[in-house]
């Protein structure tokens, strides 16, 4: 690969589809800063924001102006004589006022780790009774040279979500306390449509929950199912307009379900909006999804997820202030809980059990290494899957021995005055101290094991351990040689021994503990015997052998793991494609339609079942069936690995797509500005904040640019994707030549480039 190259693909693959967790992954910083800050205590504490925005007028303009009104409650128990706000450094101060008096801020950079940084202003006050209220206001310009996830200006769409740290605030977002959350104002203008949380319209919002200020602004068609409207992007087909109609029916859904947790709901207006970018953020009502959803054969599990939990969010952090050391068990663990209890109510066992495993896997992949969750900060890299995935499994255990309606009856008392907190939740648990101080005070060091069945006295014995320090109470599946399955239940000591005794004259041929995992474990993979893996995660233990094309293998290896869970559909996508690796069509077929028959399959498992039937047809010599099923794999958007396989089949039948006189247009000029290294043209051609690093990577360095359109896929009235052969060579090298995709969007008569989805030039 070369050099120049490398950055270009590195776009390509979308390098800046950052949602709305990855931030996370680049913010991680040592344990040592959460484990100095977690006895810090807030002096101020945020009562409402008020925020206008001004987004600009013109295309290519980088910069939003904020006045943002912050009031602010000293809680300390003392007087306070200063305030100090935390803000993006990309946000250009003018002036700042509290309570009607202007005052120049200190300005200073406040280092998180990471990389990551915050401006700090500190304001010199007179002195503040406790208890008193101040009110400060801040004027400033946000300047926003790179689109983002989190942070985005762009004439078609722009969005600000809290993790861009937008607007001012005095607890930095990453305070192990609890960053800040209140009701407030927003008001928008400029650009298109605004949308916000909370009553209102027309870029005027007042969110009475407590939330974190957020905007999206775009173009939008809405469509009301009964209290949700649903925003879809302009243009989509009818099948877009039935995914609208589900995912609305599916929020409804959701806020019953959890009102009958958690109690009456609250009175907001309820909103799905789609957007390319922040996928999965939900706050007080309303939540994004990824606009490729509507484009998806059915809801897919991730999505549902995300909507269980936005519904769970308008009580827990929502009607309810939380904060207090380990808040992220409530304010993610307890809200996963209960999404994943809505969603084995609504799409059953198997569905709940296969979200279950995936968050299974993602914590026993950092669990050895991973801080008791009382301490941990947001700083810390592993915080999302401690907080949310452990989380959502020590709840489950807690409400397991409170009783599921007794736990939650609890939950709504504790939050009744409109805050709560783990030290107050915890303390209402009527579970021994020991259990509740292991779970939420020290480090998982829990591993449960299963021994060889043996037969003894015409019954069948399995030994059993528990290494960690607290007494388990689990379940013993055993599978007999009949296919019958038998269970029973053990009571194993803290670092201890026991056994299970099963009386039948079958014999065992597989035998799990704790077969529910209702346990935290530092491994699953010795659950089970006789052992099936060494891996956590299953689907892994069968990919390995796939990609290693070693189809027979990863064959034996997915069909043996799916005996134990039959619901994971990734691990059904390798069977099937192991199977059609070995050219058994017929087989590979059933797995496939079984995975896209699913109530609950994953957006990849669903783009790769239909590439598989689009490759099975395509070999019976069913070239219409199989463009039809390519052109699905491509408009779901759900995997690059397959919207890639997807594009080399659809090249193998060799059939290309009128391309319209403007997009050739494009590539014309774009070809001519590339290849004469004019940056300004090329920046022209694309819009301002995008792709930014691609265009950099293409100017000064580029002898020749060629682009020959092949194919254009339709995304939606304004929207395609350009599929494209490439020759180009770089200064000094050689010709490297292959398949490129550019996403267009249309700009008043003509078209410019949004993002470059794939990049495929060696």
């Amino acid at each position: 690969m070369k050099k120049h190259l490398r950055q270009i693909r590195l776009v390509g693959r979308g390098f800046f589809r950052w949602g709305f967790t990855s931030l996370l992954t680049v913010v991680a910083s040592s344990a040592l800063f959460a484990q100095a800050d977690t006895r810090l205590s807030a002096t101020w504490q945020v009562e409402k924001y008020d925020i206008r925005v001004s987004l600009p007028s013109d295309d290519r303009s980088r910069n939003a102006d904020v006045v943002a009104i912050v009031e602010v409650k000293n809680i300390s128990g003392r007087p306070a004589s200063s305030l100090t706000l935390r803000v993006t450094p990309f946000a250009e101060v003018s002036s700042v006022k509290v309570s009607g008096a202007s005052i120049e801020p200190n300005k200073s950079e406040e280092k998180l780790g990471g990389g990551l940084s915050l401006q700090r202003l500190v304001m010199r006050l007179p002195s503040i009774a406790a208890g008193a209220n101040v009110t400060a206001e801040v004027n400033y310009r946000l300047v926003i040279k790179e689109n983002s996830g989190l942070a985005a200006l762009s004439p078609s769409s722009s969005h600000f979500l809290p993790l861009s740290f937008w607007y001012p605030t005095p607890n930095s977002w990453f305070f192990p306390r609890g960053s800040d959350r209140a009701p407030f104002n927003i008001q928008v203008t400029g650009g298109q449509s605004a949308l916000s949380s909370g009553s209102g319209s027309a870029g005027r919002y007042e969110n009475k929950l407590f939330g974190e200020p957020f905007f999206l602004s775009g173009n939008w068609e809405q469509k009301t199912v009964g209290q949700v409207a649903v925003y879809v992007p302009q243009g989509l087909s009818a099948d877009a307009s039935s995914r609208a109609e589900e995912l609305g029916r599916l929020y409804s859904d959701a806020v019953i379900f959890m009102s009958e947790l958690l109690g009456k709901a609250p009175d907001v207006p309820l909103r799905i909006v789609s957007s390319r970018r922040g996928g999965g953020f939900s706050s007080g009502g309303t939540l994004i999804v990824d606009e490729a959803v509507f484009r998806r054969p059915k809801i897919d599990s991730l999505t549902a997820l995300n909507i269980a939990e936005g519904a769970a969010r308008l009580w827990i952090g929502g009607t309810a202030r939380v904060d207090g050391d380990g808040y992220g068990v409530i304010t993610e663990g307890l809200v996963r809980y209960a999404a994943d209890l809505f969603i084995e109510e609504k799409f059953g066992r198997a569905a709940a059990d296969a979200e279950r495993l995936r968050q299974r896997a993602s914590y026993a992949a950092i669990s050895r290494r991973a801080p008791a969750i009382n301490t941990i900060s947001p700083l810390v890299d592993v915080y999302y899957p401690v907080v949310a995935n452990k989380g959502a499994m020590i709840w489950r255990v807690m409400a397991g021995r409170t009783g599921q309606k007794e736990f939650f009856d609890l939950l709504r008392s504790a939050m009744s005055d409109g805050h709560t907190d783990l030290g107050e939740i915890r303390g209402r648990l009527p579970v021994d101290k020991e259990t509740i101080e292991y779970f939420f005070d020290k480090q998982t060091d829990v591993n449960l094991l299963a021994g060889l069945p043996r037969v003894e006295s015409g019954e069948t014995k399995v030994a059993l351990r528990n290494t960690g320090s607290i007494p388990v109470e689990v379940d013993v599946v055993a599978l007999l040689e009949n296919g019958q399955t038998m269970r029973t239940s053990a009571t194993i000591r803290a670092a201890s021994f026991g056994d299970v005794s099963f009386k039948t004259n079958s014999k065992l041929v597989r035998v799990e503990i704790d077969a529910d995992k209702v346990y935290p474990q530092t491994d699953y993979s010795d659950d089970v015997a006789p052992r099936e893996t060494t891996d956590n995660d299953p689907i892994l233990a069968a990919k390995r052998y796939f990609d290693r094309q070693d189809f027979a293998v990863a064959e034996k290896t997915a069909a043996t793991l799916l005996r134990g869970t039959p619901y994971v559909d990734e691990l059904r996508v390798i069977l099937g494609r192991s199977l059609l690796g070995q050219n058994k069509t017929d087989p590979a077929r059933r797995e496939f339609q079984t995975v896209l028959d699913d109530p609950l399959p994953t957006a990849r498992s669903m783009a790769w079942s239909l590439l598989g039937l689009a490759d099975i047809a395509q070999r019976s010599g069913d070239n219409g069936r199989a463009l039809e099923l390519i052109s699905a794999v491509i408009a779901a958007d759900a995997d690059y690995g397959a919207g890639l396989a997807a594009r080399n089949l659809r090249n193998r039948i060799n059939t290309g797509s009128e391309v319209d006189a403007s997009i050739r247009s494009f590539f014309t000029d774009f070809d001519r500005a590339a290849s004469s290294n004019r940056k300004a043209d090329l920046d022209n051609l694309a819009f301002a904040g995008e792709v930014t690093r691609f265009l950099s990577g293409i100017s000064g360095s580029t002898e020749s640019w060629r682009t020959t359109v092949k194919r254009v896929d339709r995304l939606d009235a304004a929207t395609v994707l350009a599929e494209a052969e490439m020759n180009v060579r770089l200064l000094g090298r050689n010709e490297e030549t292959g398949i490129a995709v550019y996403r267009l969007v249309r700009a008043g008569s003509g078209w410019r480039l949004m993002n470059v989805e794939i990049f495929e030039v060696r």
